[in-house]
């Protein structure tokens, strides 16, 4: 094996966990809060839509991870499928957006960390934020088979809660809320779409990861549809119980980083200790995510370091060659900056115009495939582009503009590193 390759440890069931872990967190715990928000009740619609893109570009991120298994994603297949600078773009989209998702994640478990021991001093945010961080950056350095273990563990706890939570809110459903849209406009549905998109988007974990997954050919299309199948399901029967008990009102009251909005809602309901374990699958989830995170981007920063679009040192792997050792670093230093200044809701949106544009070129690549390897119909890239390059604008216009700009930038910077390399 060469010493710069990943070895393959991962199954089906392992690779699915990877994906749950990364999807069902902020995505359930934040951002159904701020598309019901944005949307009212339209929110159901908006988990709707948002999974039929997501299929869409699942079964595109399927078909390219089969066909081409090695770490970085997108940002290898728009190298092998489409050009460099492509593939450089959708590199630099990736470790932007998943880095401020990362530091909301880590500012999130903060939050809902301190509102459960009931500690009130929000001083402690940060410092909260940053420990987790330290302590997951230590699991990812031990290699994958541990942060498989570390990952089962915080899944199942979030899934038990939220299966709590849908149970104990379906007797407190009011029908009539959950099947009207309210005063929802079309716009704000499809702004609240393009958030809930990026909640869908964990099983991306698996594609950058499928050098590190057995029988790739495999394993890889079955994970991903697993993940997106259950994650659908879930997250239509949370924004049913939302909608429908009322809790449109109460959501759009919080934010991430100071309690869990589903914890509020839950508060109402008779079921005892619902609300007490919804706070620990909280902190579990946003755990399970920033743990995924952390492997996701690191893996992104060796793909790049391969490619000599960021300095080789990036590609050195620990003696059992499961981690490469110096890109987890520099995520962790990454990461802790933007914890220093993050802010949950701005992050939020910044990191779905940026997953948005990844995706775009995710199914740009599927276009290209040659048709021994293309698993799916052409047709679905074709939705996937459309979809994604349509709901990017409708988050804020200064989000997108800015990122337009740092495109650009990344371009910029891109050249001049590459620069010596031509000399």
């Amino acid at each position: 094996m060469s010493p710069s390759l990943l070895k393959p440890e991962l199954g089906v069931f392992g690779a699915t966990l990877m994906g749950l872990g990364s999807i069902v967190g902020t995505g359930v715990f934040v951002s159904i809060g701020i598309a019901t928000e944005i949307a009212g009740a339209g929110v159901i619609w908006a988990v709707a839509v948002a999974a039929l893109v997501g299929v869409c570009n699942g079964l595109n991120s399927a078909q390219l991870a089969a066909s081409h298994p090695v770490s970085g994603g997108t940002y290898e297949y728009g190298y092998k499928y489409l050009n460099p600078w492509l593939g450089f773009t959708a590199g630099w989209m990736f470790v932007l957006a998943k880095t401020a998702s990362a530091a909301t994640a880590a500012l999130g478990f903060a939050g809902y960390f301190l509102s459960a021991v009931g500690v009130a001093d929000r001083t402690y945010l940060i410092l909260t934020a940053l420990v987790a961080l330290a302590a997951l950056t230590l699991i990812v350095l031990t290699g994958i088979r541990r942060s498989n273990i570390a990952n089962t563990v915080t899944v199942s706890v979030t899934l038990l809660s939220l299966t709590v939570f849908i149970a104990a809110g379906l007797p407190e459903i009011r029908w009539e809320i959950a099947t009207v849209q309210n005063d929802s406009s079309i716009g704000s549905i499809l702004h609240a779409t393009a958030l809930m998109f990026v909640a869908y988007t964990g099983y991306g974990r698996i594609a950058t990861m499928s050098e590190e997954v057995r029988e790739p050919s495999k394993t890889i299309p079955k994970a991903i549809i697993f993940t997106l199948v259950l994650t659908m399901l879930l997250y239509m029967a949370v924004a049913i119980v939302v909608a429908g008990a009322g809790g449109a009102d109460k959501l759009s009251l919080q934010t991430g980083d100071t309690a869990a909005p589903l914890e509020v809602l839950a508060r109402s309901f008779p079921t005892p200790g619902v609300s007490q374990l919804l706070a620990v699958g909280a902190i579990t989830a946003m755990l399970g995510v920033l743990l995924n995170l952390i492997l996701g981007l690191s893996r992104v920063w060796l793909a790049m370091g391969r490619r000599l679009d960021m300095p080789r040192v990036l590609t050195q792997l620990n003696p059992s060659q499961t981690t490469p050792y110096v890109a987890v670093v520099v995520v962790e230093i990454t990461i802790a900056l933007l914890i220093l200044v993050g802010n949950v809701k701005i992050t939020w949106s910044f990191s779905a115009f940026n997953v948005l544009i990844y995706y775009a070129i995710t199914n740009l690549a599927a276009l290209r495939l040659p048709p021994a390897q293309r698993l799916y119909p052409k047709w679905l890239a074709w939705v996937g582009l459309a979809a994604c390059l349509f709901l990017a604008f409708w988050v804020e216009r200064q989000i997108w503009l800015t990122g337009l700009a740092l495109i650009a930038v990344g371009l910029i910077l891109r050249a001049i590193v590459r620069q010596p390399a031509r000399n």
